[in-house]
Parts: C-alpha cells; structure tokens; sequence
C-alpha cells in the first residue's frame, strides 16, 4: 500500500459539516457500494456529517484463487471457516495505516475526533473495529456490519485507552453464508468480555443489509453523534 491517501468518494449531510463518517465497503466492491445508504438513514436530525467512502487497494485475493480485487487484506481459505484465528496480519494494519491517514486528514479539517465514527461492511467492518480500538485518540463510535474481530489475539496490548468506552454497532445477518453468524457472534462475546460497550443487532438475513438495519444504524448514529432539536 503507497503511503498517499486512499481515493474516496464523499458526500454531505448539509453545509459545514461538524461530525464524519469514514465506511470501508466489503471485499470486491468499491466507494460506491453504500453511497445510496446516505439518503436512507434519516438523518435531517442530525448534525451535518461528511461521509467518506474509501476504495479498498488492489490487490490478489487467495479465497478467489489470486484474482486481483478491491481488497482490505488477503483471505484464505480457513479464515471465513473458523480455522484460522488470524487473517492477514500485514494487510490489516496496513489497511489499519491508511484509515488512520483519513481520519487524521478530518481531524485537519477541523472534525474533533470525537465527532468521527469508522463504519463498515464485512472486510471493512473488520478494518473498522481493528482501527477504531487501537486509535490513540477518543472516536465517536464503530459501526461494524456482518462481520469479525480481526487479529484479537493482540488486541489487550494494542487497545487504546482513549476508545475503551467507545460504542460499537455490531450486526449481522442470522443466515449469512459468507461470513458465519457465528464468527459475528463470537467477536461480540470477546468484546464484551473485554469490557467494551457493543450493541449487538442480528436481522433474518444473508450476507446483505435489509432497510431495518438501516433505520437502526441511522437512529445509532443521531444518538453518538447528538440529534439536532426540532
């Protein structure tokens, strides 16, 4: 991964935005993918927040027999079975890296990180709690969708005091095929375990979002980021 800032899309909630939103999308999609969700998630309550929709690097992809997609790191084979407790530790931290490099460019525009929440679905779920709990300054929240804990095993000597307390939007679909509920499941329980503030949503679903999640997401986020009166 170079070490210039990832391509994004962006859009605004209204003018002068004073909170952000930084969503990583799933393996083999791109920016685009949950860029309609914006309009969906009810938010004229809300301050005005910019959402920022990466593109995941190129990259070979071994579950896909080395074709070369969108990706936030390598999978293998026995990662998405339950075999492998570690996924690919180089391509998450640096996946980790280049979400830090976005968060500190909001941060230069003038975003608190208080007011930042690192969002995303499957592989870029996983690179937004990986990011999120290890960043040294305090973020306004995660939104993880169908998807893991990646590298837990150092995550109580890497974990940032300051994102301890942080709240975390954890979902995943009852029938997902390609991440198992599970794998969802059991991050949630090491989390909790761990002293940190998950709120757990399961809907009768696959590997997808449904529009209930989306209301939910959308309620989470007036409550972390603070409704507008009115």
């Amino acid at each position: 991964m170079t070490e210039k800032l990832l391509e994004t899309i962006e859009i605004k909630t209204a003018r002068n935005p004073t909170a952000s939103v930084i969503w990583m999308h799933g393996l083999g999609a791109d920016g685009n993918d949950f860029v309609p969700v914006v309009q969906e998630l009810d938010l004229a309550q809300a301050p005005p927040i910019r959402f920022i929709f990466p593109h995941a690097p190129m990259q070979p992809v071994t579950i896909n027999n080395g074709y070369v997609m969108r990706a936030w790191y390598d999978v293998s084979f026995g990662d998405l079975e339950g075999k492998s407790r570690q996924s690919d530790e180089k391509g998450v931290r640096a996946s980790q890296a280049a979400i830090g490099k976005l968060i500190e460019r909001e941060i230069d525009r003038g975003i608190h990180s208080k007011n930042i929440v690192l969002a995303g679905f499957s592989q870029g779920g996983a690179i937004a709690l990986q990011t999120a709990l290890r960043y040294p300054q305090p973020l306004a929240g995660v939104i993880a969708l169908s998807t893991y804990l990646p590298l837990a095993d150092s995550l109580p000597q890497e974990a940032s005091p300051a994102n301890a307390k942080t709240p975390i939007f954890m979902a995943h679909g009852t029938y997902d095929p390609v991440v198992p509920y599970a794998m969802g499941s059991k991050s949630r329980e090491f989390l909790e375990k761990s002293g940190y503030n998950v709120e757990w949503y399961e809907y009768p679903m696959q590997h997808s979002v449904c529009l209930e999640e989306i209301q939910d997401i959308g309620a989470w986020l007036k409550r972390v980021l603070g409704a507008r009166p009115g």
